[in-house]
This record gives structure tokens, sequence and C-alpha cells, in this order.
């Protein structure tokens, strides 16, 4: 059995609602390791559809937004499913954006104040993982959960995440990709990530990563957009997964970018048989 604390590998990110038993099925028999449902409801209907279907993989929420949802009742939501699925379960919370959330105040006390709630609760520190991008909950993720989940960085980020959370703190990083079979897949790596820009908590931690704010204007750059959400042939892509990996990553999660209504299981198997996922 897959435990939480101990994922490694490659995984797949899909936002709630896009995945399915059946998908779910298939990206466990390909060899990918996870699957984390981004914009996750606190009740964990999905994850525990998902592990139903499923035998090995860990199914994470990407995150549980801590705004939306009291942590009592993810706390029993929690408990639901990992009693029915031991270890197989990731609890990802995260505080949101502030333009997204009319409430939002004082994110580090209200972090901490919800994973002192769900400790409460019984939730275990080692089946929790944190939304993080900046030091400060980079190091509270580290001290307070199994480990952070960075999302839109880049492998120089989660280089220096792994210098700051130490060895022993899982780190599970996402990354967007396209591949070059898309019709136009630049365009559609920077649909993926012009929203993101939008929102000062990215662009705040993207400057820090050496990108300008011209790389962030009117969409995102070249170089921005190559960046965030590589585009290539399979092998290409599984290069950008495995940086994630060998900069200390102990799980890079893909989200694939693909044209709306298109089948991503093609996709999906052309990366996984570049990084030869189900021989390892």
């Amino acid at each position: 059995m897959i435990m939480v604390n101990d994922v490694r590998g490659v995984g797949v990110w899909r936002r709630s609602g896009q995945t399915g038993p059946q998908l779910a099925k298939e990206l466990e028999n390909l060899g990918y390791r996870s699957i984390w449902l981004g914009v996750s409801p606190g009740d964990l209907a999905e994850p525990e559809e998902l592990l139903a279907a499923t035998d090995r993989l860990v199914v994470g929420t990407g995150i549980v937004n801590m705004w939306a949802d009291e942590p009592e009742p993810v706390a029993e939501a929690y408990h639901r499913v990992a009693a029915r699925f031991p270890g197989r379960l990731a609890l990802g919370v995260g505080i949101g954006h502030p333009e997204a959330t009319r409430e939002y105040r004082s994110p580090y006390a209200t972090i901490v104040d919800y994973l002192d709630r769900l400790a409460a609760a019984g939730v275990p520190q080692q089946d929790i993982v944190l939304a993080a991008l900046g030091p400060k909950v980079l190091k509270l993720a580290a001290e307070r959960t199994a480990g952070p989940h960075p999302y839109l960085v880049t492998p120089e980020h989660t280089r220096r995440s792994r210098d700051l959370i130490g060895p022993e703190s899982l780190l599970v990083t996402e990354q967007k990709a396209v591949l070059d079979t898309a019709r136009d897949p630049r365009g559609l790596a920077r649909d993926g990530v012009a929203m993101y820009l939008q929102l000062r908590n990215y662009v705040s931690n993207l400057l820090t990563l050496g990108f300008t704010e011209e790389d962030i204007a009117k969409g995102g750059s070249d170089r921005l957009i190559d960046a965030l959400a590589p585009q290539g042939d399979p092998a290409s892509v599984a290069a950008a997964l495995t940086a994630h990996l060998d900069a200390g990553a102990n799980q890079v999660v893909l989200q694939l970018l693909t044209e709306e209504g298109e089948d991503p299981l093609p996709g999906y198997r052309a990366i996984a048989e570049a990084l030869e996922l189900t021989s390892g």
C-alpha cells in the first residue's frame, strides 16, 4: 500500500469534476501514483469515489479552501474516507487567494487556527498537506503537516523549498504542460496560466524567482509561459517533470492542459511511456 507520507514519483493534477472513476483507474494502470483534485469540496465525496475505483492511488485534495469549508466538517469527512481507505487520502488544505475571497484576512493566523482545529478533531499531521509558496508558510507546512504542495512554480522554487524545509518533509509540486500535438501549444499554455497572473500571491512568488513585471504583463511573456507550462513531445514533458524530482520534490503532479472536450488519456499515456512509469 502506498502511504500518504511516502508518496513518490509522478502523479496527476485535475480540477474537481474532471476525473471520474474510469479515468482514475486508467491513470493508476499507467503507473501514476496519485491524483490531486483542484478546488476540492470539503465533503470529500469525489476523493472517496476515486479511491473506491482504484487499488493503490493516493487521492489528494489540492485544495480544500479554508474560507469555504470549516475544519470540523472537513475532519468528519476525512475520518469517514480514511477509515475506508487508510493511508490513501491526502487532505490538502490552503488559504486560497485574497482576490477571490471577500473575508480574506490575517492569512497566516487563519492557517494556524485551521490546522489547530483539524488536529483537535483528530486528523493526523501526516495526512495533511498545506498549499504553500512563500518561506513562512513553507516552514509552517513542514512543521505542522506532512509538507507543502506548491502550485504554479518552477524547479528553482522546488529546489529552494527543499533547502528551506529540510530532507524529511513531503514536497508535492504541481507542473502544467502541453503536448506539441495541440493546435497552438503555447497559446493553450498561456490560456492555462493567464488567470493566475492576476493573483498577487502567485505574482509575488514569480518575482522572487527572477521574472519581471514585464514577464507577467499582458498574459505572460513567452519566457514565463514556457517555464510555467512547458510544451513539447512526451519526452520533453517527461524531462520537465523529472526536473522537479531532481530539484527535491518527492512527487510532481502533472496538470496536462488539453483542448476543451479533448480526451486527456492518450496524452497521459504517452507521457507515462516516456517516463517508463509502468516499469518503475
